[in-house]
């Protein structure tokens, strides 16, 4: 028997044990075959595909494929989905990025500001709600919105991390605190957005701050106690305080000057997966710091581990192949993307891959047990690189691409936002098509010739205010024209796109996938919208009242399916794109939980008039070298929150 129906086997006598609860074990709301609130046990969450009524895990599975055998909602009556329920979260004007859990008719759900909440899952009461209460100053430590991705469960407790960096475990039942542990130096800028997985009785998490002055790393930490198994740092420090391991020492030789004193990125805050078979846990990595290569390697170099998927061992964390997407990367291309695990078959033979669509906008299929490229083709224009050679495995770049070295100014496609960011991506084994949030961008990447290390700005060695929009209303028409986003669906074998929807806005909603032959994805301008998966048919929609960019799920209760999601207008583009991220016609962000089935009564509030955007700047009344003055210190300290050009 191999190991897969072993633990299927092992997960399956499991919940048999456990059909009968206690009285009095489970918070108040319809639990189902659970000896209490989050009864998730190792051998469940090898056997999560099998349990095709929950949603147990980030990805769904540890293949992170989020794709579901549910098809009691399919292409022939998804029309009549209704709204079940909402509820409301009260974290307006923010992003919602979180993947729900669904675990025995319990949602778990964190939302903005790494808040948690656990709600019926068939009528959306509050059981409980628990705020981390992280200070708002720490927003300034964190890029992209103060949003979190999701949680974890195990033996009867969630698991989730915080903006000041903190991995906290709650009993599942009350959402009272277990145990709480600081994962970072507050003296650097870490954060925490993405959401952690739990691997044989480990919490592993990472964290965010690559655009500041942070040394990347992915930790493991005991799940019953929160004490720290091991820890992994992806990028070498001060070689004069030796080297943690061989693979910071050969990470090392690729990197030059006084890399350490800046840093030197590469933070793992988001892409975990794990393969059981073969032991192993994979993620990805972000871009250095700062993003030009020239100021925190001035003679050049690969700058390992950044911008790279990684296998470890999770019992150590020890190191055991890589393969870097973006060498010595200058064009923040984080290769921190969903890691989608699956077997396919390629050139006659079966092969155990693994597969990302990266923010560089190559589509890269690897050999999960060696790291070995099998292929890699763009998936939207690229104009930085022309290819992947695939002897190599290096990208074709463009000659002119490293602005920072050649001086002048250049238009890389796609730009900073990704061709694929974390929004996430869905695998069906039945169509073998993987349905990509694909974002069609460029940005014109200029050095920054007045870089600081000590700067407490977005410190990127990119000039923003030289690349931010013109204020003339028809190049602003042009640039906004140019922006957009489909969703992509990818033959991996194949390496092709088979059909695509478009859109007209480049920041979309993560994706999912289902045996009811559907493709389901939020958009910007304020649906939530069902696909026929072999065709991409546009099938079913309704108004979300927000523009989406979280990914919905799917689950089950007592025999009736029901399709989820966060909506909430917010993440990177949504706040630095400035003029650009607006879309017409986009509704107020009303962030909330809406919940689908066949059956559904629920109805919406009237949404609100969107708000007024007529309003005229005020004239200036400072001189015109002032006001540039006051331009550029907005756009090295304002812009990232608040928008391109105010």
């Amino acid at each position: 028997m191999s190991f897969e129906r072993f633990a299927v086997l092992l997960a399956m006598l499991a919940c048999a044990a456990c059909s009968r609860a206690p009285e009095g074990s489970a918070p108040e709301g319809h639990v189902h075959g659970a000896t209490g609130a989050a009864a998730v046990s190792t051998e469940r969450l090898l056997a999560a595909d099998a349990d095709r009524a929950n949603w147990l895990t980030y990805g769904r599975t540890y293949d992170e494929q989020r794709f579901s055998p549910l098809a009691l909602i399919d292409d022939q009556n998804v029309g009549d989905l209704q709204l079940a329920w909402y509820y409301d979260l009260d974290t307006a004007h923010r992003g919602q990025e979180g993947t729900p859990l669904v675990i025995d008719g319990v949602m778990y759900l964190t939302s903005a500001w790494s808040k948690v909440f656990a709600l019926d899952a068939v009528t959306g009461k509050e059981l409980w709600r628990f705020d981390p209460r992280p200070p708002g100053s720490v927003a300034i430590d964190v890029c992209c919105d103060v949003v979190n991705r999701g949680l974890a469960a195990w033996e009867g407790k969630l698991y989730f991390g915080t903006l000041d960096g903190r991995l906290i475990a709650l009993d599942a039942g009350t959402g009272q605190p277990v145990w709480e542990v600081q994962t970072i130096d507050r003296a650097g800028r870490y954060s925490i957005t993405g959401a952690p997985r739990i691997v044989k009785d480990k919490v592993i998490i990472g964290s965010s701050g690559a655009e500041y002055d942070v040394r990347g790393f992915i930790s493991a930490y005991d799940a019953r106690t929160g004490e720290r198994v091991w820890r992994f740092y992806t990028v070498p420090g001060n070689p004069a305080d030796g080297f943690e391991n061989e693979a910071m020492a050969m990470a090392a030789e690729t990197w030059s000057g006084a890399w350490w004193q800046l840093g030197g990125g590469g933070t793992v805050w988001d892409g975990i997966s794990y393969d059981p078979e073969l032991d192993l846990i994979y993620f990805g990595t972000g871009n250095g710091t700062p993003w030009s290569r020239k100021l925190r390697s001035p003679d050049g170099g690969d700058n390992l581990f950044i911008a790279s998927i990684l296998a470890l061992r999770p019992d150590t964390g020890e190191y055991v192949w890589h393969y870097q997407t973006t060498p010595g990367d200058v064009w923040d291309y984080d290769a921190t993307q969903q890691l989608m695990l699956a077997d396919l078959t390629i050139d006659g033979r079966e092969r155990k891959v693994l597969m990302q669509a990266s923010k560089n906008g190559f589509f890269y299929v690897l050999d999960r047990a060696t790291g070995e490229l099998i292929s890699a083709q763009n998936f939207v224009p690229t104009t930085w690189a022309s290819g992947v050679d695939l002897t190599t495995g290096r990208p074709i770049e463009h000659p002119r691409a490293r602005f920072d070295e050649t001086g002048e100014p250049f238009e890389a496609a796609p730009g900073p936002q990704g061709a694929h960011t974390w929004q996430a991506m869905a695998f069906n084994p039945r169509t073998g098509l993987v349905y990509i949030p694909a974002s069609e961008s460029a940005f014109p990447f200029v050095h920054d010739a007045q870089f600081t290390a000590s700067d407490l700005g977005f410190n990127a060695g990119i000039d923003f205010d030289a690349a931010s929009l013109p204020q003339d209303d028809e190049i602003k028409r042009q640039v906004k024209a140019s922006l957009r986003g489909h969703l992509a669906a990818w033959d991996p074998v194949a390496q092709r796109e088979v059909w695509r929807v478009q859109h007209e806005q480049p920041w979309l909603g993560g994706v999912l996938a289902t045996a009811g032959n559907l493709v389901f994805q939020g958009t910007a301008t304020g649906e939530l919208v069902a696909y026929r998966a072999d065709d991409g048919t546009r099938l079913w929609s309704a108004p979300t009242q927000a523009g989406v960019v979280a990914p919905p799920i799917t689950y089950e209760v007592d025999g009736r399916q029901y399709v989820a999601l966060l909506v909430g207008w917010g993440g990177a583009f949504a706040l630095a794109g400035g003029e650009l991220a607006l879309v017409n016609h986009t509704p107020r962000n009303h962030p909330r939980v809406l919940v689908f089935s066949l059956d559904g009564t629920a109805m919406l509030p009237d949404a609100p008039p969107p708000p007024s955007r007529t309003l005229a700047p005020p004239a200036d009344t400072a001189d015109a070298r002032t006001v540039e003055e006051g331009k550029a210190l907005y756009h090295r300290y304002c812009m990232v929150c608040h928008g391109d050009a105010a």
